[in-house]
């Protein structure tokens, strides 16, 4: 079994040129996600050792919501726009995912949802949540680093699929350190549904596996698309670097604020 250590974009394109590599496609992505997984950020770490009244300010807390929702949505959005999944075996498994996250009973989503785990625990969100529309107006309301990984991510999903299944590899890892970082503040917050939900269901495990093996159907199709498949999937997982490392910069400042008062 061959394995990946640090992937760089150089080494997308030499996977690419091995014989078995797209067998292996699933050990490079799960390489990739590795590489760049979310809770070794130190934005989770530090917003745990946050002062409980820094960490609960009702606006500070709309700020930490008005970012995460934003590269959220941004990815949401993108999936509609994926290539390839032409088939009708395809599309209908491309459509369950989008059942998962839109179609929860009572008309509910996961958008939503994190939108009132957050108001539950104060947050003062900086936009409704039909705000959160075209990504060049909501880019209006962001700068740094996920205004870029907004901008990029509506890019990349439509040009490959490599994107897709990166985002999706690492988004349990997220959404856990997520829920035990703000559940050092909030003890009921692991519990809202958002998180809930999706851990107890496995939905994030198991839209990660849809994605490896719908995404390897298609490259053993037209191998000539795995190079761009993995090279994307790299620029998008350090362009979420970059939003754990705005959100961390959100609770830098928040902290100095407090210190310098």
């Amino acid at each position: 079994m061959s394995t990946f250590g640090r992937v760089s974009l150089f080494d997308c394109n030499r996977i690419a040129e091995v014989s078995d590599s797209i067998d292996e496609f699933p050990i490079a992505i799960r390489a990739i996600a590795e590489q760049h997984r979310p809770s070794r950020m130190p934005f989770f770490r530090n917003l745990a050792a946050l002062d409980h009244a820094v960490a609960s300010d009702p606006a500070f807390l709309g700020q930490i919501h008005l970012i995460y929702q934003s590269a959220m949505h941004a990815t949401r959005a993108a999936v509609y726009y994926l290539p390839h999944l032409d088939s009708p075996a395809l599309r209908k498994r491309k459509l369950q995912i989008f059942v998962d996250d839109y179609g929860l009973p009572g008309g509910d989503t996961h958008h939503y949802q994190l939108t009132r785990a957050f108001r539950n625990i104060g947050a003062q969100c900086v936009l409704e949540d039909e705000d959160f529309g075209d990504p060049e107006e909501l880019c209006h309301h962001l700068d740094g680093e996920t205004a870029r990984f907004v901008r990029l991510a509506q890019i990349l999903y439509s040009q490959s699929l490599g994107p897709w299944c990166a985002v999706e590899m690492m988004s349990v890892d997220w959404m856990r350190a997520l829920a035990d970082a703000f559940s050092v503040h909030f003890p009921h917050f692991v519990r809202e549904p958002y998180f809930e939900e999706c851990f107890s269901e496995m939905v994030e495990e198991r839209h990660a596996e849809e994605s490896l093996s719908a995404t390897q159907i298609v490259l053993k199709a037209r191998p000539a698309l795995l190079s761009e498949t993995l090279s994307n999937a790299k620029l998008m997982a350090e362009a979420l670097d970059g939003v754990w490392t705005h959100l961390d910069r959100c609770v830098q400042n928040a902290r100095r604020m407090v210190e310098q008062a």
